[in-house]
């Protein structure tokens, strides 16, 4: 359930346009209008905003506003102008190709690909292909490592079922085939845990899960962190609770990138802006039962400016 709050009474894209060319103009930026307009509007109403400035001006507005804001502000302004697809899109490339190294950003690599759903994946890889001219596939292969990489292109190449329905017989198979693979025997067979998370639907790994706890005393979870480590971890914990609770999953790295000194608002600004429109009052939901307080609560604390109120608006009224 979307946290995007836009008017009832709405002006029209032409019109926004021109209220935004007036913000640039003079000297300084209004940078409070151009927030009142971007941050209350659609992925269809941004796109329509963005043709009709262009048309009109002749000039983009993201490299206008790209000239017209700074810092963080900018950054989350920036990745909001898109539709998901394409904002994926653009995380990615920019994980896979860092501007300022060779370190590539795993963490968000897995936290888009492993939360994403196979027609989610077919869209990006189609957006990711006619901007960058290059396969994801491909540059997933040659920035990433080990089983971690092994996982990322099982999991965004292997066809899965998308429905709520599953074989309750393959579940038993599947969440016996995981203990036999982990905690029965010394070391792991991580080739199985990449066949079952990868070709398994979000309803039959809940479902595995489930089962594992029955059969086996233990949580699934449990027996991923005992048996994994490293990236591979990261990844199979991101397919895991997505298919079980995505929200607590988004709620978990909002508060790891909010907690103790320091902000990383990169994951802040990733998982608030590409999850407005998807399911973020459910997060909020997740945040406020898992932590005791509203999450509009810890942004207000950690962020400041024109940078807060943006992202307040897209998280709407306190849980």
């Amino acid at each position: 359930m979307s946290t995007l709050t836009i008017p009832p009474s709405l002006t029209t894209p032409r019109d926004d346009a021109r209220t935004l060319y007036k913000a640039f103009k003079g000297l300084g930026c209004d940078t409070s209008n151009v927030i009142k307009i971007l941050a209350h509007r659609d992925s269809v109403q941004r796109d329509l905003i963005q043709q009709e400035y262009e048309t009109t001006y002749s000039e983009s507005l993201s490299k206008r506003l790209s000239s017209e804001l700074h810092g963080n502000l900018k950054k989350a302004v920036l990745l909001w102008l898109h539709d998901p697809a394409t904002r994926d899109a653009i995380i990615l490339r920019q994980a896979l190709s860092p501007q300022s190294g060779p370190i590539v950003d795993n963490q968000a690599i897995t936290e888009v690909v492993c939360s994403r759903t196979p027609s989610q994946l077919r869209r990006l890889k189609e957006v990711y292909l006619s901007l960058y001219h290059s396969y994801l596939d491909r540059d997933i292969e040659n920035q990433t490592n080990g089983d971690h990489k092994k996982l990322l292109l099982a999991y965004i190449s292997v066809p899965r079922y998308e429905g709520p329905e599953f074989d309750e017989l393959i579940v038993q198979e599947d969440a016996e085939e995981l203990y036999n693979a982990g905690e029965k025997k010394r070391g792991t067979d991580e080739k199985m845990f990449i066949r079952i998370f990868s070709e398994r639907s979000s309803a039959h790994l809940a479902a595995v899960a489930s089962a594992y706890k029955a059969m086996h005393g233990n949580t699934l979870e449990k027996a991923i962190k005992k048996e994994t480590s490293g990236l591979f971890l990261s990844g199979l914990l991101a397919i895991l609770r997505c298919a079980t609770i995505q929200a607590l999953y988004f709620a978990k790295i909002l508060r790891k990138s909010m907690k103790g000194v320091g902000t990383d608002d990169s994951r802040l600004i990733r998982v608030i802006v590409t999850r407005t429109e998807i399911d973020m009052q459910f997060i909020k939901s997740a945040y406020y039962s898992k932590y005791g307080k509203p999450l509009t609560h810890a942004v207000r604390s950690d962020t400041s400016g024109h940078y807060k109120d943006f992202l307040l608006r897209l998280l709407g009224p306190d849980y």
